[in-house]
């Protein structure tokens, strides 16, 4: 009786050896990949470091200097403001047709036929390179392109429209192009959380007569959160290091006036420039500004749960 216990015990700690033994690569890459390169980061951060024509300034410790130039000349904030802009106007539609679609793919009713052919097309222009797909739409919204003719023509404009010499217009551009390569991948997770909702909930609901609106709305829409929540975090970091697509369309620039500059377009000026402790005091502002935001994501769905939760429990003891 006593021998019984121990032989458990060595057999679960010989299984979990295994597991740390499998977790060692994957911490080694961590490690040097992820951890190193991010304190280096932030120990160049407190350091002049930059050429000043062929003469290398540096490095020379100086504290907090570079994260005080950063906040003083307020191209954080308007950098900051431009990318999230671009993303929430990808980010809307994005996440509205994809539940969209998502609903219309996994509802066995409707039976959609070459449904599986759909789904390849939704999802092929997530392989496409973005910067491919932003040279298509520099080509096709350039002053002399094919959408510009083609508006004339129709008499929309008398002549050519500069779309990316006006706000609206270049930030329209960069929002539509992220809708465009990533609402398939978005649908695709919607469509999975979806298909793993019990379906005897959804015969349940018609039983009792609910509509179509309110078996989405009281049944799907709630059991999506945890995937929700997941779409949107991993949505707000990529829209937080939006780069290749109005690198590609504004040629670096960010026109008109910077309007399109985002963060990561400014943190590669300073790479550009060999500026080491701007850079690295600008990669510390936007590691941060991400968890903050992130953060805020995750606390606001968590409240909405509780809040749900205490409704439900309310309404059960009436």
């Amino acid at each position: 009786m006593a021998n019984g216990p121990k032989t458990g015990n060595s057999r679960v700690v010989k299984y979990n050896k295994w597991g740390y033994i499998f977790l060692i690569p994957f911490v080694l890459v961590y490690l040097v990949f992820q951890m190193i390169p991010l304190i280096t980061t932030i120990y160049n951060s407190f350091f002049e470091n930059y050429m000043s024509g062929l003469k290398q300034i540096g490095p020379n410790f100086i504290g907090l200097e570079n994260y005080k130039e950063i906040v003083s000349n307020g191209d954080l904030i308007n950098y900051t403001r431009n990318t999230l802009i671009m993303w929430v106007l990808g980010f809307v539609p994005q996440i509205f047709f994809s539940l969209l679609l998502g609903a219309w793919f996994s509802d066995q009713r409707l039976r959609v036929r070459c449904a599986g052919f759909f789904k390849t097309v939704i999802y092929l222009p997530n392989l496409i390179m973005a910067a491919s797909f932003a040279m298509l739409f520099f080509t096709l919204f350039a002053d002399s392109g094919p959408i510009n003719t083609t508006l004339i023509n129709w008499g929309v404009f008398s002549e050519p429209y500069k779309f990316l010499e006006h706000a609206a217009g270049s930030r329209g551009l960069v929002a539509f192009m992220n809708f465009l390569m990533w609402f398939g991948n978005t649908t695709i997770l919607l469509m999975a959380g979806m298909m793993g909702i019990d379906g005897s909930l959804f015969e349940a609901a018609q039983v009792d007569g609910a509509t179509s609106t309110q078996v989405f709305f009281r049944i799907t829409l709630p059991l999506l959160r945890p995937i929700l929540l997941y779409v949107m975090i991993t949505s707000l970091i990529g829209g937080l290091q939006m780069f290749d697509v109005p690198q590609v369309l504004t040629n670096g620039k960010g026109n008109p006036a910077r309007m399109s500059m985002t963060l990561i377009m400014y943190l590669n000026n300073h790479l550009y420039s060999k500026n080491f402790g701007m850079a690295g005091a600008l990669s510390v502002f936007l590691f941060i500004i991400t968890g903050i935001l992130s953060l805020l994501v995750y606390r606001f769905s968590v409240r909405d749960n509780n809040a749900d939760e205490v409704k439900k429990r309310s309404r059960n003891k009436a």
